[in-house]
């Protein structure tokens, strides 16, 4: 029988490797900011980058010669970027937190039909809210899209689970099943915006449905950034409950867990998270998959090791995406989501082959 030492020790080694595994992400993440950086179809060497960045904060005199290449970088390259690392970061945060809560590791925001409910209701508000816009003020508008697509990714993902769970124990059949019909009925629905909506609204459609990191700028990233960033990080406070829920509900209550509250709480912050992603990318499938899966293959099961390590491979699989994205046809741009899409479907389907039952 081990001993509390031999316990206090293996802890020990537990945060030893998770320490380095989180450093050695973080460093891995750096890399390639610095690569996406640069790259593109205007390349950007590293010492004309640093200059321009100088520049912006007033350490180096504006040289007015530089002045596109300037653009490129503050304007596009960089909050692009930071919309990387959050859309990355917040899926995969979502996606350890639903795979935890459904004590499935097949559980995905896209798979259950929440990143899919989200862009039918942001789909919805471009296509239909026009009459509803003409009432709203300037600052209002600028966040009636992000609200329709939170209350799309809240609304599914209260359906999907009160349709999986029955009395503490959630189906696995069941989970997928209603994925598969959520995003049967959300793609019906998108298809009739599509014959309903003009051409202008056609495009901004598409970009619903593919997924881009393309088009963002700081403003809107002021605004909707900050929801991401504090949805992700007030779930990762629930690492505790998801590993009680691992033993079972009952189990976890008689741990003294508010088991029913931290549910409501997770199910929001997911919805707020998935939501406020898909008013600035569109829908990005099988990050929330691929991600949290691989590290739990490599470290564990333990979720406060899972959510810092889920996030920061989230932003650099995101970052790499996008960077393939916007280079293989240059200088046209090829859609996120169908990168994120030829890496998820393959991946999904292993998984499907071998697994056994949830853990």
């Amino acid at each position: 029988m081990q001993s509390t030492a031999d316990f206090a020790l293996i802890a020990h080694r537990q945060a030893q490797r998770t320490a380095w595994a989180v450093s050695i992400a973080g460093l891995a993440l750096v890399a390639i900011c610095f690569v996406t950086i640069h790259a593109g179809a205007i390349p950007i060497p590293p010492g004309t980058a640093t200059h321009l960045i100088a520049q912006q904060l007033g350490f180096a005199p504006v040289d007015d010669s530089m002045q596109a290449l300037r653009t490129i970088l503050i304007d596009i390259r960089l909050p692009r970027v930071a919309l990387g690392i959050l859309t990355g970061a917040g899926l995969a945060v979502a996606g350890v937190t639903l795979q935890g809560l459904f004590r499935n590791p097949l559980a995905d925001p896209s798979l259950v039909g929440v990143s899919t409910g989200a862009a039918t209701a942001a789909a919805a508000f471009i296509v239909l809210g026009w009459p509803l816009a003409q009432y709203l003020s300037a600052p209002l508008l600028r966040h009636a899209l992000p609200v329709a697509a939170f209350a799309g990714a809240l609304a599914t993902t209260i359906l999907i689970y009160a349709i999986a769970t029955r009395e503490g124990r959630t189906d696995v059949a069941t989970l997928l099943l209603a994925g598969v019909a959520i995003n049967a009925m959300a793609a019906a629905c998108i298809g009739l915006l599509i014959f309903l909506s003009s051409e202008n609204e056609l495009r901004d459609l598409n970009f619903w449905m593919l997924g881009s990191l393309n088009g963002v700028t700081w403003g809107r990233l002021i605004v909707v950034g900050p929801l991401i960033l504090a949805a992700a990080v007030a779930l990762t406070r629930f690492a505790h409950h998801l590993n009680a829920l691992l033993l079972g509900e009952t189990e976890a209550r008689h741990l003294g867990f508010d088991v029913q509250r931290a549910k409501r709480w997770m199910i929001a912050l997911v919805a707020l998270t998935v939501g406020a992603i898909v008013a600035l990318t569109g829908s990005i499938g099988f990050i929330g998959l691929i991600v949290p899966h691989l590290v739990r293959l490599m470290m564990g099961a333990d979720h406060r090791t899972l959510y810092p390590l889920s996030a920061l491979l989230g932003a650099c699989l995101v970052l790499l995406a996008d960077l393939f994205a916007r280079t293989i046809v240059v200088p046209a741009e090829l859609p996120i989501g169908i990168v994120t899409s030829f890496l998820g479907g393959p991946f999904f389907l292993w998984l499907l082959l071998r697994q056994k039952g949830t853990f």
